[in-house]
């Protein structure tokens, strides 16, 4: 059985296809889910073992990156999305996903709607496309099984991903950016983002939604310079037949 797995698509997003491919090579298969149609009804989560909110400029990334995807999920959504996630179904989002995820306050917390954290300005204040190491902690995650304690190559393109959160809330770190001698770092390039502590990746508690700012789908084959990228979709997938 090759799992279902939703990749929404809302207007601005351009990583859709990367990612569909990305499942599949890692033997998922994957279905384009027009936000739309999720808002119409004509589609449903449920019908799903998994979803991904991939990359891109969703809605043009007007006022913060993320947030009016964000705004629709909070407010057409909520109830539909919380059960998804409280049902312990994968949820990952990358680059603009994470976004998503963050200003919908999925991450850090579970909590749809309830928004502790966000991913600001770059600390350079300017667009970073360029390959990073990621130091793989130790997460007891399915997500990062079987790859803790490693480094992943895998490339960064945003404007926005500096990880910011109000004071007191629980940061469950998924991947570090690190520095050539793959400790975390906080500096500029190896942390292109300047995120403090060197995030670049966050679980929820329960530790089935992960979102990162690196794109492991244009990391899966070798002509793209780095197959690091796989290893999570595999992840995802093996989790998505064990459970």
């Amino acid at each position: 059985m090759r799992p279902k797995i939703a990749v929404l698509y809302a207007p601005g997003t351009n990583c859709h296809e990367e990612t569909a491919f990305a499942i599949e090579c890692a033997g998922g298969d994957p279905s384009m889910v027009i936000l739309h149609d999720l808002l119409a009804g004509e589609e449903k989560l449920s019908d799903y073992q998994g979803l991904v909110i991939p990359g891109g400029f969703s809605f043009g990334d007007h006022i913060v990156g993320g947030r009016i995807l964000a705004t629709y999920l909070v407010a057409r959504l909520n109830d539909e999305l919380q059960a998804f996630v409280d049902s312990g179904k994968p949820v990952l989002g990358i680059c603009n996903g994470d976004q998503v995820l963050m200003e919908s306050g999925i991450l850090p917390t579970g909590r749809i709607g309830e928004r502790v954290a966000a991913l600001a300005q770059n600390r350079m204040a300017r667009f970073e496309s360029r390959w990073a190491n990621l130091l793989v902690p130790s997460t007891g995650s399915f997500w990062t099984e079987g790859f803790e304690g490693t480094i992943l190559r895998l490339p960064v393109a945003h404007s926005e991903g500096r990880l910011y959160h109000t004071p007191g809330t629980e940061i469950r770190p998924a991947f570090l950016y690190a520095d050539g001698q793959g400790m975390p770092t906080e500096s500029y390039p190896a942390n292109p983002a300047g995120s403090p502590g060197g995030v670049a990746g966050v679980l929820d508690p329960r530790g089935t939604v992960l979102g990162l700012m690196p794109h492991p789908e244009r990391a899966v084959l070798k002509e793209h310079g780095s197959v690091d990228g796989l290893v999570l979709f595999e992840n995802m997938i093996r989790y998505c037949c064990q459970t």
